[in-house]
């Protein structure tokens, strides 16, 4: 029997050991199979031929082929069973109230124990009995017609499923795509293999996909689907700063320095959280890179969106007065159920809650606390003061006091008291 190539795949004829090997090692190839898979599909076509020229429609028949001596065997394969694992009369006869550990009694497809030991001693229940077949050697046009197709469909299936496991193990990774095309707001990316779907809700809000265009990519998730694996990327979420930092930052890629959180808004602004254990490396310094080098690629690859980069503490309150910068922390009281009251000057309040609120809404995001931003307001006078300052102090206070209504009839009485009081001293 042999497998030739024709304009329409493969069909099955006489062929030798060589023939059978070559087509082995020219799939494999082609579609990126390992040789293993492509010889269990070529078994599968094998099997079929032969159910289909000798066997019976319920059967299941499975064939080996040795890639070493050309021997080809086939076996019925029956699964063995108990009596007590079989459906009655009576339970066939009431369908709907069929238990689910019993099975309908196939004596092509089932043997009893008691006769399973007698080919094999050593089988068990719900194991598989290989009962061996003649092998033949004349398989007629609808044989090969249907193991041409088993072959055709099963390399299909195969290459999809080693497409699927390659990027699927991508995810979390970033990697490069050029611009297909854009369809309904989602734009497709040539990423090798498969095309990549980034969706509207993934881009960079105002950035412009040109075709032909090269970007970096995150990895999202990759799903299985019934023509090729769907793979779907991102722009815009968190962990894609991270990532891009890890390609720039050596530091980052060895491990001696950590992302510990990351919260962005995507276009526009994103603050990461870094720490080192090893005291001799600055986080913050590794990250920035001489001169900004290391941020700034990371910055011009996302479009300009700012970055600030901040120092992780376990310390909540420590951590939050650095979430909040570039604005001045003058203190941070703790409150229940996760919230933090932060205390700054007065001309640094707009910088802490920053534009929109967008400074304090990141910093929220980054530490996982719910930050409330107030001003410290104007100082208190100190208790310590001097005998002058006291002095000027009552003084203001005299000047300051409002003065008491005076009635006309108090007045006049006044004005002829000081009258009398003026002839008496005369």
């Amino acid at each position: 029997m042999k497998l030739v190539r024709s304009k329409n795949g493969l069909i099955l004829k006489d062929m030798n050991l060589k023939d059978i090997k070559l087509i082995v090692s020219q799939l494999a190839q082609e579609k990126g199979i390992p040789e293993e898979k492509v010889l269990e599909i070529i078994e599968a076509a094998f099997a079929s031929a032969y159910k289909k020229d000798y066997g019976k429609k319920s059967q299941k028949i499975k064939s080996e082929f040795d890639l070493e001596t050309g021997d080809l065997k086939f076996w019925q394969i029956k699964t063995v069973v108990s009596e007590n694992m079989i459906l009655t009369e009576e339970e066939l006869e009431k369908e709907e109230q069929i238990p689910e550990d019993k099975i309908r009694f196939n004596p092509e497809r089932h043997i009893l124990i008691e006769e399973a030991k007698k080919i094999n001693p050593d089988i068990k229940l719900e194991e598989e009995l290989k009962i061996p077949l003649e092998v033949k050697k004349d398989y007629g046009r609808i044989a090969a017609q249907t193991a041409k197709q088993v072959i055709s469909q099963n390399i299909r299936e195969a290459e999809k499923e080693v497409i699927l496991e390659e990027y699927k193990s991508k995810e979390g990774e970033i990697i490069s795509g050029t611009v297909q095309r854009v369809e309904r707001n989602n734009v497709y990316f040539d990423v090798g293999k498969v095309l990549g779907i980034l969706p509207k809700e993934e881009q960079i809000p105002g950035e412009f996909y040109k075709l032909g265009q090269r970007f970096k990519l995150y990895v999202l998730k990759v799903e299985k689907s019934t023509r090729e694996p769907l793979v779907f990327l991102s722009r815009a979420f968190p962990k894609f700063i991270s990532k891009l930092f890890e390609l720039e930052v050596p530091e980052i890629a060895s491990g001696q320095v950590e992302v510990m959180a990351i919260a962005r808004e995507a276009g526009s602004r994103a603050k990461i959280a870094v720490f080192s254990t090893d005291e001799s490396i600055d986080p913050i310094g590794s990250v920035v890179g001489q001169r900004g080098t290391r941020v700034l690629a990371v910055i011009t690859e996302l479009g300009g969106e700012k970055i600030d980069i901040i120092q992780y503490d376990q310390d909540p309150e420590k951590f939050i007065i650095n979430a909040l910068s570039p604005a001045k922390v003058l203190e941070v009281k703790i409150e229940p159920k996760n919230k933090a009251l932060c205390l700054v000057p007065e001309d640094q309040l707009s910088l802490a809650i920053g534009k929109d609120g967008q400074n304090v809404r990141l910093a929220a995001k980054l530490t996982g606390w719910k930050i409330d931003v107030k001003s410290a307001g104007k100082p208190e006078p100190s208790e310590d003061l001097t005998e002058k300052d006291k002095d000027k102090k009552e003084e203001k206070e005299v000047e300051e006091k409002p003065k008491k209504k005076v009635s006309k009839k108090e007045k006049s009485k006044n004005e002829k008291k000081s009258k009398e009081t003026a002839s008496e001293s005369s």
